[in-house]
């Protein structure tokens, strides 16, 4: 009890609120109310789970393999035999994340890539030899007609994205655990070692993407029910059976941060700084683990070796470069051994970085150093506090704490507000996902029409069907009907994207409190 208590404490309701939507979202009721309800209470046994949400054995069983197989939740078997099922709450957040992840994909390894990883995240673990085939059928429908993906292509990209970490291996069940004497565990103990992770089973994977076919014949006149028997009679021991794979997210993280950081280089100082820091990061993305606050050491001959060919400058410039870095305020770039690391408006904004910067300042302070009239100055900061963004500190002159006698001195507890601005934007993305869930639910019977003429005309089209039918076919969907669709998907377009911007900043906060949290 005192594990769930904990557990409610580190989280809040919109949170637990947000988890909801993305459960019932992706997988359906069931699974969304065991998922909750985990996440509410903590470690469950099995029968604890099915007695406290009253549903069947064997419906909490099918969502707990869902849940499991797509690492929302993860099980620990205790000395007394019994096994307990614990929801991880931050991962099943990143679900809000999974647009961004496939579209990195799609822009670090084109299509393919694309594709991989979106199949990993569906399906939460495949195998190398299951997720080349998929991809290779569904890049062959896209194709041309003659035109098939050969699956060594797709094994080349997949090879890529390991080597980069971006996928990995699952962890298995120990060799060991079968071979001890005594009962069998009530649960396997899955294990994987570190240079085992991103190794690539040696598979040759011969043949090209297939097409579905419509016909239930193949093209030999074969029916389907015979077809199926000899493959099933005719079934080859699959090449890498056990080795399993799932998409690395704290690796794609590492990526949105670093390009963030580059970003942020770029801005405050020129192209030039942002493409050294660039070189930094590209060098040791892979030898830096993607929760470390720093990189590798780097020396400043190895960075020049790496700088992109074509990029000029000497030697000289780099460390005269890496040295304004290093000295920036913000210490992008630290010496080793060193430590370096719109909401109220634009003047709310300059007073809220001169408190940051000056650590503690009195109201006539602020209106000095940031040149406002003392009225404005003193509402935006009466602003600021009431909202937690600021904090006051009181400094008594005197034991009696006199109010003539105290200084009364505005700080920020930058970790603090972080925390607070991740709430709000949890909550945020939580009220998106419920008015799309609205509007869609709104017109359910327009898009159901609208689905209805689609299909149809798509049918007719493949019949040969003529411009006038169509256009008989077409006019079933009224103008003001065809308008109201319109609206509906620019409004469903527009809290799509503020969905993936508010996560962003999210990513953002969550990065920097990790980072905070290791240093201390």
């Amino acid at each position: 009890m005192a594990e769930a208590l904990k557990l409610l404490s580190t989280m809040t309701q919109a949170e637990i609120k947000l988890c909801s939507l993305l459960l019932q979202e992706h997988f359906g009721e069931i699974v969304e109310k065991i998922g909750v309800h985990l996440i509410r209470t903590g470690s469950q046994p099995l029968r604890g789970i099915a007695h406290d949400t009253r549903t069947s054995l064997d419906q909490v069983k099918k969502a707990l393999c869902v849940l499991i197989q797509h690492n929302l939740v993860t099980y620990q078997v205790h000395k007394r035999g019994t096994v307990e099922y614990e929801a991880q709450c931050s991962r099943v957040l990143r679900m809000l994340r999974y647009p961004r992840y496939i579209y990195t994909a799609k822009t670090l390894y084109s299509d393919t890539g694309e594709l991989i990883v979106e199949e990993l995240l569906l399906n939460g673990k495949m195998t190398m030899s299951a997720l080349v085939k998929r991809v290779a059928d569904r890049l062959t429908e896209t194709m041309e007609d003659g035109k098939t993906m050969d699956y060594a292509e797709v094994s080349s990209t997949f090879v890529r994205l390991a080597d980069t970490h971006f996928v990995q291996r699952c962890p298995l069940v120990s060799p060991t655990e079968n071979s001890e004497p005594g009962p069998p565990q009530p649960a396997p103990t899955l294990v994987i070692s570190e240079k085992d992770m991103y190794l690539v089973p040696k598979l040759s994977l011969i043949g090209k993407g297939k097409r579905r076919r419509s016909s239930e014949d193949d093209a030999t006149g074969e029916p389907k029910a015979k077809r199926l028997k000899h493959s099933t009679d005719n079934k080859e021991p699959i090449p890498d059976d056990g080795i399993y794979w799932q998409a690395n997210l704290d690796r794609f993280h590492q990526h949105f941060r670093d390009q963030a950081i580059v970003s942020a280089v770029a801005n405050r100082m020129d192209q030039t700084s942002s493409e050294i820091v660039r070189t930094m990061l590209r060098m040791s993305e892979i030898t830096t683990p993607s929760s470390a606050p720093f990189t590798q050491p780097l020396s400043s001959n190895e960075i020049f070796r790496s700088l992109p060919t074509g990029y000029n400058i000497s030697k000289q410039v780099l460390d005269q470069y890496l040295t304004l870095l290093a000295d920036d305020p913000l210490q992008f770039v630290g010496k080793s051994g060193d430590s370096g690391g719109g909401t109220f408006g634009s003047r709310c904004a300059r007073i809220f970085r001169l408190v940051l910067q000056k650590k503690h300042l009195e109201q006539k302070q602020v209106e000095d150093f940031a040149m406002i009239p003392a009225k404005e100055a003193k509402d935006m900061l009466y602003k600021m506090l009431s909202e937690n963004f600021m904090l006051l500190q009181e400094i008594p002159k005197t034991p009696d704490h006199a109010p003539s006698r105290t200084f009364y001195l505005y700080t920020v507890n930058i970790l603090s507000a972080a925390r607070m601005l991740l709430h709000r934007c949890y909550k945020s993305v939580a009220n998106l996902i419920e008015r799309r869930q609205f509007e869609t639910k709104e017109n359910k019977r327009l898009l159901e029409k609208s689905q209805r003429v689609e299909a149809i005309i798509a049918s007719m089209q493949a019949t040969g069907a003529e411009e006038a039918q169509l256009q008989e076919i077409e006019e079933m969907i009224t103008a003001p009907e065809r308008q109201q669709i319109e609206t509906l998907k620019r409004n469903v377009n527009k809290l799509d994207a503020s969905e993936i911007q508010v996560d962003e900043t999210i990513f953002l906060l969550e990065s920097y409190i990790e980072s905070n949290m290791k240093r201390q």
